[in-house]
């Protein structure tokens, strides 16, 4: 497996900190001292911690080992043996617990992240993505964006359309803006007259490329633990036989006979059903939705 590369500063912390673990330095009010006076300072040592400290206070705290429990590292080694052997489930409700252990509970769920380098994506390594993502930490910002700039869905298109603004919105959480830009993505697909108008033609939909189709599903999946999507979508709506009243009320479009009102009454976040996103407008009927959720690309 691939390893993330770590920066100078994250192993010069290491050498300091094993040097306080071995017993040749202590930490005393912030300050890195030797433990004893038969142990000498090196000049060497006093320019690394001039210089690393500064950086470090841009990151995260330095911690005082001289305080800290032993058992606090066994811990999180624990965590990352039972994530790394956990099913999906568990590791979803572990996941919040790595977070909570500071800058080794981020370095792990890198290193994991960069094994599934490659692989199928799922719904935890969009969640791990997801969490690196929104977090405060300098370290998984450097590594998101030298490892996976563009995120890890390919972002595929027949028609070279231009996908990395959608991805960073559902990065983001950003629902309602991603919504909007789904939109004039499929009209961009459509062609020119649609964009022109807005909104696409069901006669439209069956040109609409498989391949640019997968990406957009693929980013909705990946940045909604799984429950946005036109595929997610189609999956309802075969299993309830296809039924479109059944599924505007399961998918919370429809309340009774009422319409839910767009914007407000939608919800823009992960408390919302499954299936709520991405919209497509019913006001002009269900052959357009009709065509999307029964388009090849879901079929292979």
């Amino acid at each position: 497996h691939r390893r993330p590369r770590v920066s100078l500063l994250s192993v010069v912390e290491e050498l300091i900190w094993w040097m306080v673990d071995g017993g040749w330095w202590m930490v005393d009010g912030g300050s890195i001292i030797p433990i004893s006076p038969h142990i000498p300072t090196l000049p060497i040592f006093d320019r690394i911690i001039d210089w690393i400290t500064p950086l470090h206070r841009q990151s995260s705290p330095m911690p005082d080992l001289s305080t800290s429990s032993p058992s606090v590292h066994s811990d999180v080694i624990e965590l990352q043996e039972k994530f790394a052997a956990g099913t999906p489930k568990n590791q979803l409700q572990i996941l919040p617990q790595l977070l909570a252990a500071g800058l080794p509970g981020i370095e792990i769920l890198i290193e994991w992240l960069q094994e599934q380098i490659g692989t199928k994506p799922t719904i935890v390594t969009g969640a791990v993505y997801q969490a690196l993502y929104v977090s405060e930490s300098a370290v998984a910002k450097e590594y998101l964006d030298r490892e996976l700039p563009s995120g890890m869905i390919p972002l595929r298109s027949s028609q070279g359309v231009d996908y990395k603004l959608l991805q960073q919105l559902l990065a983001q959480q950003k629902f309602e803006a991603a919504d909007k830009l789904t939109t004039e993505k499929l009209c961009e697909l459509a062609g020119a007259d649609a964009v022109k108008r807005k909104w696409i033609y069901f006669t439209e939909v069956n040109g609409l490329p498989e391949i640019d189709l997968q990406t957009i599903d693929a980013l909705w999946l990946f940045h909604s633990e799984g429950k946005f999507g036109f595929s997610v979508q189609r999956e309802m709506w075969v299993g309830m036989g296809k039924n479109w009243d059944k599924l505007w009320v399961k998918i919370g479009w429809k309340n009774g006979n009422n319409w839910t009102r767009y914007p407000g009454s939608f919800i823009w976040n992960l408390t919302a059903p499954k299936g709520h996103l991405p919209l497509s407008n019913q006001l002009r009927g269900v052959q357009v939705i009709s065509s999307l959720l029964s388009h090849p690309a879901w079929e292979r």
